[in-house]
């Protein structure tokens, strides 16, 4: 489990937003359990809570009402304002720190294999990726090494 302090205020916006960013309720029981997606809306709620009266937040949350549906964008806008609440008090950064740990903890796992043939002396690569970054293939890096003084 990844110590609290690294997740950020992108990271628990997005988390908090997450079932409106799933294509569908289905998806997002997939990837967490029901007690982590019941923990999403009283992170979110808590988010409001602290946010209510903030114009574009207002905005954002009523766009939401509306649509159920949220872009990069307004959790970008929730995450900004998040951070300077956050940065304002600690108290409340740190319940959400450990309200958004404790839904990254009900993440689950895939669990499914993958299977691939390669016939003719092929080459193939398999990889499951969840953010980050993945190297993938036969990678060669060519650099100037620096002169010898």
């Amino acid at each position: 489990m990844a110590d609290p302090v690294t997740l950020t205020a992108s990271a628990i916006a997005a988390l908090a937003c997450q079932k409106f960013l799933e294509s569908g309720a289905g998806e997002l029981g997939k990837k967490f359990t029901a007690e982590a997606i019941a923990k999403m809306d009283l992170l979110l709620k808590r988010i409001w809570s602290k946010l209510s009266g903030k114009p574009r937040i207002e905005a954002v949350k009523a766009s939401l009402d509306k649509t159920a549906k949220i872009t990069p964008e307004q959790i970008n806008q929730i995450a900004a304002y998040l951070q300077v609440a956050m940065d304002d008090d600690p108290t409340f950064a740190r319940d959400l720190q450990v309200l958004a740990q404790e839904i990254n903890a009900g993440k689950l796992l895939d669990q499914s294999t993958m299977t691939q043939n390669n016939y003719d002396n092929a080459k193939g690569w398999q990889t499951k990726v969840e953010g980050g970054t993945a190297y993938i293939g036969d990678i060669t890096i060519h650099q100037n090494q620096p002169p010898t003084p």
